[in-house]
């Protein structure tokens, strides 16, 4: 099944080199060279987002907003900007990744191709392999559907997003084990771990824990373990 990405970017230039790289992969592509008109299209359900930060009218963090609202589908932003600070922004604005302007196509392929993929995952639709029994991994009030993006905190349903999803999947699969920002980062995003994407991490952490903690500044199940990483639950060594 042909997977559908729409880009927002107002530089009809950028836009249109993004298309003919995508296309050429076999995606089907949308465009939208505006937040407002791009909103209008996530009717036609996209499995990414590539969006702009730097935009007239609405911006790009403003418009990620929005899509959230009513949306899990992944972001990846491009930002003009290459300071540590502007990224974490976009982050905790609700983007999955971003890319710094210039970038390769190359390297843009490959967050592409990363994000589709956790995305099938989360929506339990990875079609080139058969459905298989529901699985869960159940601790600490947490139950999480290994096979697919399915979380119940103290018997409540919650919405995680795909990289929340998948961090909490892997640690709650060893619990106890310290897993430092590296750790995390190239199992997750499966990409080389460089030292600025400790605050990448860091970000999402955050958002996990006002997610699955009664009290996200006392966390109970995701401890910082200073100076080495995180772990779920206690330590048990």
């Amino acid at each position: 099944m042909m997977e559908t990405i729409l880009i927002i970017e107002d530089d009809g230039d950028i836009r249109e080199g993004v298309r003919i790289l995508l296309e050429g992969e076999g995606y089907h592509i949308l465009e939208a060279e505006n937040g407002k008109q791009g909103l209008s299209l996530l009717s036609e359900n996209p499995d990414l987002i590539i969006l702009d930060v730097m935009m007239p009218g609405m911006s790009g963090l403003k418009t990620c907003e929005e899509i959230h609202k009513v949306s899990f589908v992944p972001v990846l932003f491009l930002t003009a900007k290459s300071q540590e600070s502007d990224k974490l922004i976009g982050l905790m604005a609700g983007g999955d990744d971003y890319l710094s302007k210039p970038f390769s196509y190359a390297e843009l392929l490959g967050r592409v191709k990363a994000l589709i993929r956790r995305w099938k995952i989360y929506r339990g639709k990875e079609d080139d392999e058969p459905a298989s029994p529901d699985k869960y991994v159940a601790q600490s009030g947490i139950r999480i559907n290994e096979n697919f993006n399915e979380i119940f905190v103290n018997g409540s349903a919650v919405e995680l997003s795909d990289i929340e999803y998948h961090i909490l999947l892997l640690m709650m699969r060893h619990p106890g084990k310290i897993f430092s920002a590296q750790n995390l980062y190239e199992s997750v995003w499966n990409e080389p771990y460089f030292y600025n994407c400790n605050g990448t991490v860091m970000v999402h952490i955050r958002k996990l824990r006002v997610k699955i903690e009664e009290d996200a500044q006392n966390p109970q199940k995701i401890i910082t373990v200073w100076g080495k990483g995180y772990r779920f639950g206690k330590n048990e060594g």
